[in-house]
């Protein structure tokens, strides 16, 4: 279907006045449909709204893959709906212990997920970063309150990482000696290392070895 076709679906159906150039973006990523118009649009391409959005990351297209209202995710989670709008919108879940619990529940969410869509990557990768370059053991309380895992996961992560790393920095120092050149090989590879250490942690976090 063209743009065009949509356009005319969603009216036609829905009685919704959409322009094929705003479906047209819709398909490039470049403008957001709302809720409601999701669902239209998923009802004219006979489609659930879930299989409209890529691999989901914000707390909005997680609730949406899941196609929940905003009324119900609140209501599974324990809070007002303008209380879960509003963190939402902002891209930054303040909800509590249980709360998060709830909402990881509902969501079908992985740790990773839940801290992507709760807006806490570069929460998180500060901390690690820290951990990593200076005392891991000072950070697992920290990291423990923005990463949903067993603290014992949490501690064993770290001090991978902080091995790891501590150990990259000695080998590439090793291998170019003193010299200028050598210093910059360290630089380049704990800057690539730091750059990573997220996705690190997950697979440190995730590994049993």
């Amino acid at each position: 279907m063209a743009p065009g076709h949509v356009a005319y679906g969603l009216a036609a159906q829905y009685g919704l006045r959409i322009s094929a150039e705003t479906v047209a973006a819709w398909e490039r990523g470049l403008a957001l449909p709302t809720d409601y118009e999701l669902t239209a649009l998923a009802g004219v391409l006979w489609c659930a709204p879930g299989e409209l959005l890529t691999a989901a990351r914000t707390l909005r297209e997680h609730r949406l893959a899941r196609e929940l209202t905003a009324d119900e995710l609140a209501a599974r989670v324990g809070m007002s709906t303008a209380a879960y709008r509003k963190m939402e919108e902002a891209g930054r879940w303040r909800g509590n212990e249980r709360q998060s619990a709830a909402l990881t529940e509902a969501l079908g969410l992985t740790a990773a997920e839940f801290v992507t869509a709760c807006g806490r990557d570069e929460e998180l990768a500060e901390l690690l970063r820290s951990a990593v370059t200076t005392r891991w053991q000072a950070y697992v309380r920290p990291a423990a309150k923005a990463v949903p895992l067993d603290r014992a996961q949490i501690q064993t992560a770290l001090e991978r990482l902080h091995t790891d790393y501590q150990a990259l920095m000695v080998s590439t120092l090793s291998w170019g000696g003193s010299s200028a050149e050598g210093t910059a090989a360290t630089g380049d590879a704990g800057r690539a290392f730091l750059a990573g250490i997220v996705r690190r942690f997950w697979e440190a976090a995730e590994s049993r070895g």
